[in-house]
């Protein structure tokens, strides 16, 4: 026995010595290993230092832990290598840390200090992993660690991290109750989080911990609709339920009136007499008057609309949730778009059709016509299972009416056939409700069912003896030869309850079968020792019913029955025979009942009314289990009646925070302003202006990306976040974009202005442009920055300003437009060079090359930089070719991206085309065709060039969104005989803007933007690149961004925003001993920080 356990530990499953192992791996080597040895060949992967032996060994391990084999003691070796390095490894750590956390308390509280320093892990997978493992741990003295934990990753830039916050809240609140009003606080927290990855989490969290706080979801009740589409469908299923009871207490019902109208039409059909109606007419008016049509809330409304689409959803717990939430919230004439999506999902698997066609039973029964045109998708199949048929069966029953009822009992006559007795007989139930329901049928069901007395299969005659006993009820009189007949089938039913219903049948009316119901009791006084408990129940019934109708003949039966029932061993039979015969037979001790016997015996009964089984669901929420129980779960939140009066709207209205800010903004921009045009102000205004513009840059987004709260791990999330942002705060947007493209004009024109006094070889023009940068800028490089600037700042600082402090600005911005546009006109015309539109200018060069201006007092000496502040021209930005002129038959195409706004949307990159015609032809209507831009992508077309003439060169713009990516966008450009497919691919530095801010600003908005959004890198700057003139030129070079102010002489910083989300984006390079630098980049588009990293780089050190 010795070897046994070593033959079964090959890979370390740890059983008592005892205990026989087998072998389940033997390729893995090591079978015959002795004892003490085991484990020891997973130890050493697991302490060696290549990473693919050490996953190899997590592997194996994981793989014993499935197979059900104890790893435990190798818990010391695995808990070390929390610290790897290699992602996959670590994920499989923490895979067994969860499993052994509970088991291993002690141990796992050991290394309660790893995943505390895994929580701040630079990797997202890694910090919520230590978060999932750290709530695993079911020990109640970590629960403060845990709620510490929960409230960090609860502002994890990564929403990953906190899916998985929201994910640990039940499990915190599980093991200690005593945390809910902290937990609440998390939950208002990450509700109000705008990435739809959180959404599903944090729902379900409040409805394990806090359901009834629904004063949490007022806010965020129009978000939650508008992200509810782009959920993970788990997320869908938990929300869409939430909504629909917060529904049932926030709105109005939609089909009140038409019930209300419905019960008064009905008491007056009833009570209602002429003279009444004169008398109340005045009255009726009256109420008329009061009672208001019923509007739907806008809220109602959008509910219903945001979740019909989900109705298309590939997961059937969507789509029932949905339906459930159309019946109970939508107005009847609304409710049928369900029934299509929910006849699709009987073409699913058997457990989906069981939960739906439960589902659909009890909607049947209130909405009947809504499945009425989907009949045959509830016939039955032969391969169904019982279950199903027998819903199937109780749905076409709650759809039989007049017009149909011929088509179902000729399916319900097929039915009877099989060879599943428990369809049948569920099948003759069915029968029977159809007759009792609809009445011009029930002779025909009844004679069909008679039919079937004679079925060779005992089990269908006996549930057809019971259906007839309950349709005779109905009908008794006309019904005595039916009665007969089943009498003599005594003989040869077996089946208990058969039995019993032929004599209650035969004692109930045994006034119309006088001859033979003494000769039943005959029979059955002979059998009576041998028959069921209920069948003797119906023995005495029917001795006592005739000796009270017909005592000359049942007397002696009756008496020998009452002995025999007397003495059985059921206490039940005993004490029914002592009671009856007390009532029947009259003595000196009987009391006054004697008298009353034949009204207490022969008493009219109503007919049974025979009902659905599903009638009384629907007060359970469908598709929850309760409903499928028909029991209420654990868990289960009530289903609220509607309210009489609709609760206040208001309290689901957003305040928008640019409103709040407002005021206090646009008197930093008056400060901002004044000292740019005026003489008298101070030295503050430049800073200020720095100061301001993050908030208002991040804010005219309309959304909270720069602030942290809502960053993403990927592109897609902030593009989702970006277009489920609610319809009012658009709305603003587009209001506030309006305002700002006339201010615009001025902006730009007054940028022109100082950019052609900067390098204009007019000396009357140079002494302008000194004064007007010299006018507030101290000597030093970074006031002259500041300075420089300005012009660029005012565009972002007022964004957000009010009409009023846009005429002020206007008026004040009149003289220095007018100037420049002049000027514009005069540098356009000259002949020197092709003229394009309006050429933008990096505001980093203007920076740098104003410095250079002013300390030298000569002419621009880089060559590269000099004809992009002297002149618009072409030449000068970098171009790229769009399309060569031999592919282009003689049409040559080139592009470069201008860096500046594109007027017709903030959110696009202007992209600058130059069009030539080298043809000795005339080409005209040049324009674009056909753009196909990936999802989410937009592309403004240029106008159409009517007109090229051979030689000429034409400049237009074009807007392109690229939804911070550097994917091409692909379009036709076409002349009026030929089409030319073509491609315009960013690089990443292009699809930013510059942003001006101060040191101070600067690294505050750094110190939100660490941990994965920060990316470092190291380099090394040949010689020629280790100036400050050529860093900074060489950085803005690669991308579109502004330079920041910085105390340290040996550091640069760079700050932009990305132009279609407004994500932040922050460059530092810090010089150090001899050529090394370091490079940091921290965004929230952890995409275009690792691509910008490659090029700065490239720029730098090529």
């Amino acid at each position: 026995m010795a070897a046994s356990p070593a033959y079964g530990e090959e890979k370390g499953g740890s059983s008592s010595l005892g205990e026989p192992e087998y072998g389940h791996d033997p390729a893995s080597g090591g079978i015959f290993s002795s004892d003490y040895k085991r484990h020891d060949d997973l130890k050493e992967m697991l302490d060696s230092n290549k990473d693919s032996l050490k996953l190899e060994a997590m592997k194996r391990i994981v793989a014993m832990i499935a197979r059900g084999k104890n790893a435990s003691d190798l818990f010391p070796a695995v808990v070390k290598n929390v610290a790897c390095k290699n992602i996959e490894v670590k994920k499989l750590v923490y895979v067994y840390l969860v499993r052994y956390a509970e088991e291993q308390q002690d141990l796992a509280l050991l290394s309660i200090s790893t995943f505390q320093r895994g929580l701040k892990d630079p990797n997202q997978l890694i910090r919520a992993s230590a978060l999932r493992v750290l709530s695993s741990i079911r020990v109640p003295i970590i629960v403060p660690i845990m709620m510490l934990a929960i409230k960090e990753a609860a502002s994890d830039m990564s929403p990953y991290v906190r899916k998985t916050a929201a994910h640990a809240i039940p499990k915190l609140y599980s093991l200690d109750s005593d945390q809910k009003d902290q937990l609440i606080e998390v939950i208002e927290k990450l509700l109000a989080d705008k990435t739809t990855l959180v959404a599903g989490s944090v729902v379900m969290a409040f409805e394990e911990v806090c359901p009834e706080r629904i004063d949490l979801i007022h806010k965020n009740y129009r978000k939650l609709c508008n992200l509810l589409i782009d959920v993970e469908e788990w997320g869908q299923v938990v929300i869409i339920n939430m909504l629909t009871r917060y529904a049932r207490t926030q709105f109005l019902s939609p089909n009140q009136n038409q019930e209300s109208l419905l019960e008064e039409n009905t008491e007056k059909a009833f009570y209602g007499s002429e003279e009444e109606d004169a008398k109340d007419a005045k009255a009726e008016a009256a109420s008329l008057a009061k009672r208001k049509p019923y509007v739907m809330d806008p809220d109602h409304r959008l509910l219903l609309r945001n979740t019909k689409p989900l109705l298309q959803s590939r997961n059937a717990a969507v789509v029932m949730a949905v339906a459930q939430l159309y019946f109970h919230l939508a107005p009847k004439a609304e409710v049928g778009v369900i029934a299509k999506a929910l006849v699709r999902l009987l073409r699913s698997h058997s457990e989906v059709q069981y939960v739906v066609l439960q589902n659909v039973a009890t909607m049947s029964i209130k909405r009947r016509g809504m499945f009425e045109p989907y009949l045959k998708s509830f016939y039955i199949r032969s391969t169904d299972p019982t279950q199903i048929k027998i819903l199937k069966l109780e749905v076409l029953t709650n759809l039989a009416n007049e017009t149909n009822i011929s088509t179902i009992l000729r399916e319900f006559q097929t039915y009877i056939r099989s060879m599943d007795k428990d369809f049948v007989a569920a099948t003759i139930q069915a029968i029977g409700r159809c007759a009792t329901n609809i009445g011009k049928v029930r002779d025909t069901c009844l004679n069909g069912l008679v039919q079937l007395l004679s079925n060779r299969d005992e089990l269908v005659v006996a549930e057809s003896v019971v259906v007839i006993k309950k349709l005779l009820q109905m009908q008794p009189a006309q019904h005595s030869e039916i009665i007969k007949h089943m009498a003599k089938l005594t003989d040869n039913i077996q089946v208990p309850m058969a039995r019993a219903s032929i004599l209650w049948l035969i004692g109930e009316y045994c006034e119309h079968v006088p001859k033979i119901a003494p000769d039943v009791l005959r029979k059955m006084a002979k059998s009576f020792t041998n028959e069921e408990d209920i069948v003797k129940l119906q023995v005495i019934n029917l001795a006592a019913k005739l000796y009270l109708t017909n005592s000359k003949q049942s007397k002696l039966l009756t008496q020998y029955v009452l002995n025999l029932a007397k003495y059985d061993q059921n206490y039940d039979i005993r004490d029914r025979a002592r009671f009856i015969r007390q009532l029947i037979v009259p003595t000196e001790k009987s009391g006054a009942l004697n008298k009353y016997a034949k009204k207490l015996f022969l008493a009219q009964k109503p007919a049974p009314i025979l009902e659905s089984s599903f009638k009384d669901r629907d007060h359970f929420q469908l598709g929850s289990l309760s409903h499928l129980l028909n029991a209420k779960a654990v868990g289960y939140q009530e289903l609220p009646d509607w309210p009489d009066e609709a609760p206040d709207p208001s309290v689901r209205n957003v305040e928008v925070p640019e409103w709040t800010k407002c005021t206090s903004r646009e008197k930093r921009k008056e400060k901002v302003e004044k000292p740019f045009y005026s003489d008298s102000e101070g030295e503050s205004g430049p800073t200020e202006s720095a100061d301001s513009e993050p908030e208002s840059g991040s804010e005219e987004n309309g959304s909270s990306s720069s602030s942290g709260s809502s960053s993403s791990g990927s592109e897609e999330e902030d593009e989702e976040e970006e277009e489920d942002d609610s319809g009012e705060q658009s709305e603003d947007k587009e209001e506030e974009e309006e305002e700002k493209r006339p201010k615009r004009k001025d902006k730009e024109g007054s940028h022109k202005a100082v950019l052609g006094t900067t390098g204009s070889p007019s000396e009357e023009e140079e002494e302008e442009g000194a004064k007007k940068a010299k006018k507030k800028a101290p000597q030093g490089r970074k006031g002259r920055a500041e300075t420089s600037s300005e012009a660029s700042t005012s565009e972002s600082s007022s964004s957000g300003s009010d009409s009023g402090s846009e005429a002020e600005a206007k008026q004040r911005k009149a003289p220095p437009s007018s100037k420049a546009s002049s000027k514009e006109i005069s540098l356009l015309d000259l002949d020197d060079f092709t003229p394009p539109p309006p050429q933008p200018i990096p505001s980093s060069s203007i920076i740098s090359t104003s410095l250079v201006t002013d300390l030298e007092g000569l002419t621009l000496t880089d060559t590269s930089l000099t004809p992009t502040l002297l002149s618009p021209a072409f030449s000068a930005v970098k171009t790229y070719e769009l399309l060569h002129r031999m592919a282009g038959e003689g049409l040559a195409v080139e592009y470069c991206f201008s860096r500046r706004p594109f007027p017709g949307d903030p959110h696009m990159v202007a992209v600058q085309i130059q069009i030539s015609n080298n043809t000795d032809t005339e080409v005209k209507n040049l324009r674009v065709n056909e753009p196909k831009p990936l999802s989410g992508m937009r592309i403004q077309e240029f106008p159409e060039i009517e007109h090229l003439a051979p030689g000429d060169t034409a400049t237009v713009v074009m807007g392109i969104d690229f939804c911070d990516s550097t994917q091409a966008a692909n379009f036709q450009l076409c002349t009026h005989t030929r089409q030319f497919y073509v491609s315009i691919q960013p690089p990443v530095g292009e699809l930013m803007a510059p942003v001006f801010m101060s040191e101070n600003e600067f690294k505050k908005e750094q110190g939100k933007l660490m941990g994965m959004s920060e990316i470092t890198e190291k380099l090394t700057l040949p010689e020629k690149c280790r100036s400050d003139h050529t860093i900074v030129q060489q950085v803005t070079s690669a991308a579109n961004v502004g330079r920041v102010p910085c105390g340290a002489s040996n550091e640069y910083r760079f700050a932009a925003k990305t132009v279609t989300s407004g994500s932040l984006v922050l460059i530092t390079l810090e010089r150090r001993e001899g050529s090394t630098a370091q490079l940091t980049i921290n965004s929230e588009k952890m995409v275009i920080g690792t691509m910008l990293v490659k090029d700065i780089i490239q720029a730098l050190t090529q």
